[in-house]
């Protein structure tokens, strides 16, 4: 090439692309910027750690994004610069369609413009079919569905935002109230708002929006129209592939294993789990992923066999599944086989027999995933001494904060609020949003030893504590890092809780041009502009009992955006508990729709839950700031 650069080949990428997925351990397609020297090792391009904090430090000044997260594009980006040894200006080696891999245009932090993305056609037909299978009865869907799946149509469907909305709520039921979406004579500006309440409402379940806004999806960006699909059908998916959820799952349990280790399993782990119990019942060996084992489907074989209905119940019919298939010689017939018996189980979705012999991770965990769903065969045991508080379920509050956490990017992705900040890690990266300065020279990263491997994330604790109480001046009275490394539920609320509170007055206060933001400044400017709007309603605290109702909340959007509220919704005056949840639920989903990014649930207004009410609030407030603003 005519500028020096090293171009690099379809080889080298696809060996780029093997070492990012080994480190982006949960396949969000982010790394973070402490793994990119694990990276490159990886990628059997060494350097010294001095040249790698180089690097980090001009990526971040150029991340556009300010995530300091680099996805796979940014890292081919970086290393094509340093293969060339020279500041690279643009990338635009043309790949073509073969392997189902199609690129396009875009930008980075790292080159300026052209940097590829490339987004997998694979992805597309499956994410089509399921769309396809799950929104086929609703209404509101029926201008988009069914999709084909050899065009363009996915990425033209996210424009007016109904869909994305509709698929959210199969993932996570309730999350919009739906008589918020703009379904009828829409414009523009209507497509948009649904876009907006569509992208808030995904950070709220804990997907990663900070790269995507809604002119990326009416423009069908097409690499974050499928990320985005992924992470909601994912979520959707994997919620019940969760002990205090499904206490089926305790029939996973190893002998002699503690059912602690089994609850700090991640969903992806306790599917592998799920799958090796099944195989093990089969007399079949077990397989260590979704990826290289699986590609002959005799595993897939087995574990159909073991799931299938077996007519044990009234109302069942029994599946006798056809092994005969497992004596084809060509993989990919064998596969197609394999396929057509889990279509007799209604299970199949996600793969093609490609997919299956090529190896696709992501695609076979789906279709495993669905299978599970579907189709468990599990019995709860006797609990033979199990301690079962503890599968005392998920708090909202504990689910909010994990949400809140993952929403933000945080690596890796937080399954378990406790168990997943043993070693601090993600609290480190929470310091750096709230602007807290980290000394990255006094944090243990993995791989940890095996000896020792506690005490190292213990100083980490220690560490991230005494953050907490010299830099962040956050109120830690009587917690140690202790309490963090083993877990304790209260004293890691405290510190996350602060943490939150953190974020969300430092982007009150970035709005308001540095100005410092308390709990009263809060309070009395929702007061003041519910006065000049003429409305009734006023709270003393954020414990008044009238947020109970979410009239004060309503009225406050109403004021902020005029007309955004249907008043002939809104309930007034006796209300019974239905009244006040489904005022909750409208004025939830009303704040997401108008560009406040709410994390907090129906019921915590509702239940006048202050830490939950002061955020609410506090996002309303940056969206009228940030209005009058301009």
């Amino acid at each position: 090439m005519e500028d020096g650069t090293t171009q690099i080949s379809r080889e080298d990428l696809e060996d780029l692309r093997e070492a990012f997925d080994k480190i982006d351990i949960d396949h969000s397609g982010y790394v973070s910027d402490f793994e990119l020297q694990e990276l490159f090792r990886e990628a059997r391009f060494s350097l010294p750690g001095f040249k790698v904090r180089e690097i980090v430090e001009k990526f971040i000044a150029g991340d556009t994004n300010k995530d300091e997260k680099i996805s796979f594009e940014e890292f081919v980006a970086i290393f094509q610069e340093l293969k060339s040894k020279e500041v690279r200006e643009s990338f635009r080696k043309s790949i073509t369609r073969k392997d189902g891999i199609r690129s396009f245009g875009g930008t980075s932090g790292i080159s300026s413009e052209g940097t590829q993305h490339s987004y997998s056609d694979e992805e597309k037909v499956a994410f089509v079919n399921w769309i396809n299978k799950t929104l086929k009865d609703d209404s509101d869907c029926s201008h988009l569905v069914p999709m084909d799946p050899e065009s363009e149509s996915l990425f033209k469907s996210v424009k007016d935002g109904i869909l994305l909305c509709k698929m959210i709520n199969l993932s996570q039921p309730d999350t919009i109230d739906e008589r918020v979406i703009n379904t009828k004579k829409l414009t523009t500006f209507t497509m948009r708002e649904n876009l907006v309440l569509a992208l808030n409402s995904a950070s709220a379940i804990g997907c990663t929006v900070v790269n995507i806004d809604a002119h990326d999806l009416m423009a069908g960006k097409q690499h974050l129209v499928l990320g985005l699909f992924w992470q909601i059908i994912k979520i959707g998916l994997f919620a019940f592939i969760e002990i205090s959820r499904n206490e089926a799952l305790i029939a996973l349990l190893g002998e002699g294993e503690e059912l602690e280790h089994l609850l700090s399993m991640s969903p992806e782990e306790l599917l592998l789990r799920w799958v090796n119990y099944h195989l093990d019942h089969a007399g079949w060996q077990p397989i260590n992923n979704f990826s290289d084992d699986i590609k002959d489907s005799k595993a897939y074989f087995h574990l159909l066999d073991q799931i299938a209905p077996k007519g044990d119940r009234d109302d069942e019919l029994r599946i006798f599944i056809d092994m005969s298939g497992m004596n084809e010689r060509d993989d990919e017939r064998r596969a197609e086989l394999m396929l057509k018996e889990a279509a007799r189980l209604d299970c199949r979705q996600f793969v093609t027999p490609q997919d299956v012999v090529a190896g696709n991770h992501k695609l076979n965990m789906a279709f495993v995933a669905n299978l599970f769903n579907m189709h468990p065969a599990l019995n709860r045991p006797a609990d033979d001494g199990i301690d079962l508080t503890l599968l005392e379920g998920e708090s909202r509050e504990e689910r909010t904060f994990r949400n809140w956490m993952n929403s933000l990017g945080v690596g890796p992705y937080v399954n378990h609020l406790y168990r997943d900040l043993v070693d601090a890690l993600v609290i480190f990266q929470l310091y750096e949003m709230v602007e807290v300065a980290v000394d990255y020279k006094k944090v243990n990263r993995p791989p940890y030893a095996a000896l020792g491997s506690n005490m190292k994330k213990l100083e980490n604790c220690n560490y991230a504590v005494d953050l907490g109480k010299r830099e962040a001046k956050f109120s830690l009275v009587g917690i140690g890092g202790e309490n963090i490394n083993e877990g304790s539920k209260m004293h890691t609320l405290a510190l996350v809780w602060q943490l939150m509170r953190r974020y969300s007055l430092k982007v009150l206060s970035d709005i308001g041009g540095g100005e410092k933001v308390n709990d009263q400044i809060i309070i009395n400017w929702v007061n003041a502009t519910l006065k000049e709007g003429k409305k009734d309603t006023f709270i003393n605290s954020f414990r008044d009992k009238l947020i109970s109702t979410s009239l004060p909340v309503i009225d406050l959007i109403d004021t902020i955006t005029p007309n955004a509220i249907r008043q002939e919704m809104v309930k007034r005056g006796d209300m019974t508990d239905d009244d006040k949840l489904n005022n909750a639920k409208y004025a939830i989903s009303l704040s997401r729709k108008i560009g406040a990014k709410v994390y907090a649930l129906p019921d915590d207004l509702v239940e006048v839950k202050p830490k939950m009410v002061m955020t609410v609030f506090a996002c309303l407030m940056g969206r009228g700031l940030k209005k009058a603003n301009g």
